[in-house]
């Protein structure tokens, strides 16, 4: 039997989690002896693929390290020839960012776009009558428009009001400068900040055949890259980090949990002439926070009632993660033995964060609980993605992150270029815990890179592929 491909060397940290890194006043993560993220993932959001999160990302920005961005993406697999209405945001929607400061598994802070139509003439098909060098262009038929708050126990603050969302691309002749436009969504915020809502590429690079029996039974079906191509809407946001911390000290307070949620409205009429009209309050449907919780943790009976729940009920999905159903499987087909569970080292990855006082993996590094000033009695396991905004910027970054010797990536925060695939299957298998088996180092899918380079500035994602998939 076959065995997962290996690299032949890769770089790991040789020491095990008591290595003191300079400056940080953290402990380093890494193996201790020497999986698109959720990419139509629920029966429900499968159908209505704009409420579907893909993936979220928070790290700090590597141009502005007083900063952080957050990124969110929905509308898995966008083909770039999706003519004639091609991709647009939903509206009576709410697409949120959440930030979880104390640890409560309530947000602190929510951001939140709303998006409006607007259309130049409805007596066309077509998106665009003729080419669009601008975002006023008269000849961008189809626009749309989002308002920004930031909702906090306090109230509401509208950050943004009628700003313009980068279009969808619809062609070469239609855009003959798409980055000049599209650049041109980017909306000035207080303190250096940033949004942008538009189509980009789709930064997930996977090998989505890890659901053919983990590749192919035999490990024989990797290294392609299955989303290469395709495209996403994505909603990037560049705030202070004094914005996101608890009492707006992120020197005392480091340590957020980031997750995106969609919300509809509950009700839904829909009229002879085929006109909906939307009503009621609105309810989740999908959210997103740790890459390939809902696609491999989460099994197909509850994948809807996961994307409903709110973190701070999470503690009935515990027993997903204490004993997951990945490392059977890789045991079964690979002869891998799976580690002993209850996986608590999983708990600290997925619910927690590591902390010394979180569980087995004995490491300081992105959990709310090293934050200062929050109230431990109140601190509750949920899942969220969790970042330590005191760490810098790597200046070489790793794509396995913390499990390759940095810091600075998954699963401290995602960064655009971490392979979320690999170091979760390693996790998955054990490679935080020692005495795990040599076989676990450098699992991975053999996808290591996107197929485009990601641009050095926000919103960092790279410009929406413009050539069709079944050319490439």
């Amino acid at each position: 039997m076959s065995t997962l491909r290996r690299p032949a060397r890769r770089r790991v940290l040789a020491a095990a989690f008591a290595v003191a890194v300079t400056g940080a006043g953290l402990t380093t993560l890494g193996p201790a002896n020497s999986l698109a993220s959720s990419h139509r993932e629920a029966p429900l959001v499968s159908g209505e693929p704009r409420l579907d999160n893909t993936d979220v990302y928070a790290f700090v920005s590597p141009d502005a390290p007083d900063t952080v961005t957050l990124v969110a993406n929905w509308i898995p697999l966008e083909e770039p020839n999706g003519g004639p209405n091609f991709y647009a945001w939903a509206t009576e929607v709410a697409y949120d960012i959440n930030i979880d400061s104390d640890g409560d598994a309530r947000p602190d802070i929510t951001y939140r776009w709303t998006f409006e139509d607007r259309y130049r003439n409805r007596n066309t098909f077509l998106y665009n009558t003729g080419p669009v060098t601008s975002l006023d262009d008269p000849d961008l038929n189809f626009r749309q428009f989002y308002d920004l708050e930031r909702i906090t126990p306090a109230g509401t603050t509208k950050l943004l009001d009628n700003a313009p969302a980068a279009p969808s691309f619809t062609g070469r002749a239609s855009f003959p400068n798409y980055g000049q436009v599209a650049d041109s969504a980017i909306a000035p915020l207080p303190g250096n900040g940033r949004s942008f809502a538009g189509q980009a590429d789709d930064p997930f690079f996977l090998d989505l055949r890890i659901f053919d029996l983990l590749y192919g039974g035999d490990f024989s079906e990797i290294g392609q890259d299955t989303v290469k191509g395709y495209n996403v809407n994505t909603i990037a946001l560049r705030v202070p980090k004094a914005d996101l911390a608890l009492k707006g000290d992120p020197a005392r307070n480091p340590v957020i949990g980031v997750w995106s949620t969609t919300s509809r409205q509950r009700i839904e009429v829909v009229l002879p002439d085929n006109t909906r009209i939307m009503s009621g309050g609105h309810q989740q449907v999908s959210r997103l926070g740790m890459p390939l919780v809902n696609e491999v943790v989460i099994p197909v009976g509850r994948k809807d009632e996961f994307n409903a729940t709110k973190p701070q009920d999470d503690a009935k999905f515990l027993p997903f993660v204490t004993n997951p159903e990945v490392p059977r499987l890789v045991q079964q087909l690979y002869m891998i033995p799976a580690p002993a569970t209850p996986r608590n080292d999983l708990v600290q990855a997925f619910l927690t964060g590591f902390c010394k006082a979180c569980g087995p993996v004995q490491a300081d590094l992105n959990s709310q609980r090293l934050n200062k000033d929050i109230d431990p009695a109140k601190f509750r396991p949920s899942e969220q993605l969790r970042l330590n905004m005191s760490i810098p910027p790597s200046a070489n970054p790793n794509r396995l992150g913390v499990v390759g010797g940095d810091l600075a990536g998954f699963p401290n925060g995602r960064r655009l270029a971490d392979d979320a695939l690999d170091v979760t299957l390693q996790a998955a298998e054990g490679v935080l815990l020692p005495g795990h088996p040599a076989a676990v180092d450098g699992l991975g899918d053999g996808v290591n890179t996107n197929n485009v380079p990601f641009r050095q500035r926000f919103p960092y994602v790279a410009l929406p592929n413009m050539v069709a998939v079944n050319t490439q």
